[in-house]
């Protein structure tokens, strides 16, 4: 099957699954490291970010680490006390929206930087994500991006700012930009070390009710999980034993009530591994 046919057929899955799951609408992107086959669907349409900025903040801090700016055995004083994007006024993350309520068990006290971004990712915790953007800083990680040529990918703010959502200000995201951010991960941005431990990382994701559901049972994933009330995304690094691995990112809005997000995603994942197991192709072919 050829790359035409692939993303063909691809394409017409994905339209088929927006409009049979009542979707608002649904973004993919693909970077297939087998075949340097790259797919786009609505790759450029800007969604919400949700917790897929967090793959973000977790470069800015492995950079941080390679440049010596920190060190990631080093300890951070844990609050629960923020300040707004949109003028500096006191927010609070609340342990009830959390993945990771028991960080909040160590409020007043400190926590490894490292353990910091594990539970950042692998809980997607809130709590971690704010005091680890604050302390590398929204400024210095939107400077990351940029000499990583992430392109798509806009950090403006903590999580659960409340008072920044309603001015507008924003974290977001495409699904080409993800993907650029993930192979920014994978590729030589960060040292080789840095790169090992980010991926461990996300290959601890608790949360597998998506890109991973699609998958059969011998897949491993890197990945990251997004949800709030529109928004259901996941994006991530796909590991095959017979085959180089590929890159995804998943967006999708939905209304809030709609049921089956998760789901939906899934189905997706599905879609995207059955069209590249089927494409037959070698790097070198056209």
């Amino acid at each position: 099957m050829s790359r035409e046919d692939v993303s063909g057929t691809l394409n017409e899955e994905l339209e088929r699954l927006a409009a049979e799951r009542k979707a608002r609408a649904i973004a993919v992107a693909v970077h297939d490291l087998e075949t340097d086959l790259r797919f786009s669907f609505q790759g450029d349409r800007w969604f919400h970010a949700a917790s897929t900025i967090k793959v973000a903040v977790l470069l800015a801090l492995f950079r941080a680490a390679d440049e010596g700016r920190l060190q990631l055995n080093d300890s951070l004083h844990v609050r629960n006390r923020f300040f707004s994007a949109a003028g500096g006024t006191v927010f609070h993350v609340s342990p009830d929206r959390d993945a990771t309520p028991e960080l909040y068990q160590s409020v007043g006290r400190t926590a490894k930087i490292s353990a910091l971004a594990h539970a950042m990712i692998s809980g997607s915790s809130n709590l971690a994500t704010n005091l680890l953007l604050e302390f590398v800083g929204v400024e210095y990680a939107g400077t990351v991006l940029r000499e990583a040529q992430v392109h798509g990918v806009e950090l403006r703010r903590g999580v659960e700012d409340h008072a920044a959502h309603e001015q507008g200000i924003n974290n977001e995201a495409t699904a080409d930009g993800l993907v650029c951010l993930l192979s920014a991960i994978r590729g030589d941005f960060l040292t080789n070390e840095s790169k090992q431990k980010v991926i461990q990382i996300l290959l601890e994701q608790r949360f597998n009710s998506m890109i991973p559901a699609g998958l059969p049972p011998h897949a491993i994933v890197a990945h990251k999980t997004g949800e709030i009330s529109t928004a259901c995304h996941d994006i991530g690094i796909v590991y095959l034993p017979e085959r180089e691995p590929y890159i995804a990112a998943i967006l999708t809005e939905f209304d809030s009530v709609q049921e089956g997000r998760r789901e939906t995603v899934a189905a997706i994942s599905g879609a995207i591994y059955a069209s590249l197991q089927g494409t037959g192709l070698k790097s070198n072919e056209t």
